[in-house]
């Protein structure tokens, strides 16, 4: 079975909850393939204090050592009080922590692995996917990897899981997440639960991130689950 999984980061808010999937998926011994749109660039700068060069992309521009952060820095602010409970090894546990690869493919080119349905992947995340990005998706057109990826996930018959950023939710977007839903993806809403008395951001990051392994089929302890 392939390890690999597609992360597709778009420019809906929410910059955060791309940067913590892509640790988690990484920490579950998954490689990476990740390509990132250049809306998300400016959010993740605005959000995050993140400069993503989508042209000479470095993985330490989207996962900086955090004990390196400027003590004002976004990053900073947002860690836990628990270093430890933000921890990779804590994904999964000391015993079976395996640090995954990632691989980048810039957002326009169409010559990357993941454009092909012959590549096979686990599945695909859009985290977090605009309005924008689901309406061209739904609609069957596209103009960049992240809409052609999409399209291969759905053609295959391959998971496609939806991270949707947007509040209210209009007709249109609706409409469009239901036909997403018929073709065969995953509409899991930026909605983070709060039956495990989550105490700072990044509990809430991290039921997201849990919910979305799960449906990778991918085991974690990353939150705790109701009725334990």
């Amino acid at each position: 079975m392939s390890n690999n999984v597609v992360v597709a980061v778009t420019g809906a808010s929410g910059a955060i909850y791309a940067v913590r999937l892509v640790e988690v998926l990484m920490a579950a011994g998954r490689t990476v393939h990740l390509t990132i749109s250049a809306a998300a660039a400016h959010v993740l700068r605005h959000e995050l204090g993140l400069k993503i060069d989508l042209e000479n992309f470095d993985p330490k521009q989207l996962l900086p050592d955090p004990d390196n952060q400027p003590s004002d820095s976004v990053l900073s602010k947002m860690k836990p009080t628990s270093s430890e409970s933000f921890a990779l090894s804590s994904v999964l546990g000391e015993a079976e922590f395996k640090q995954g690869d990632l691989i980048y493919h810039h957002y326009q080119d169409f010559s990357a692995g993941i454009a092909s349905g012959s590549f096979l992947t686990e599945g695909m995340v859009i985290c977090p996917c605009s309005m924008g990005t689901l309406g061209t998706i739904a609609a069957g057109s596209g103009s960049n990897l992240i809409h052609r990826a999409a399209d291969v996930h759905l053609k295959e018959r391959r998971k496609l899981i939806i991270v949707a950023r947007e509040t209210p939710l209009g007709l249109i977007p609706l409409e469009n997440m239901v036909r997403l839903t018929q073709a065969g993806a995953t509409i899991l809403p930026a909605a983070p639960g709060f039956y495990h008395n989550p105490v700072t951001i990044h509990d809430l990051v991290d039921f997201i991130s849990g919910r979305i392994c799960d449906h990778l089929e991918i085991r974690h302890e990353i939150h705790q689950r109701w009725g334990k």
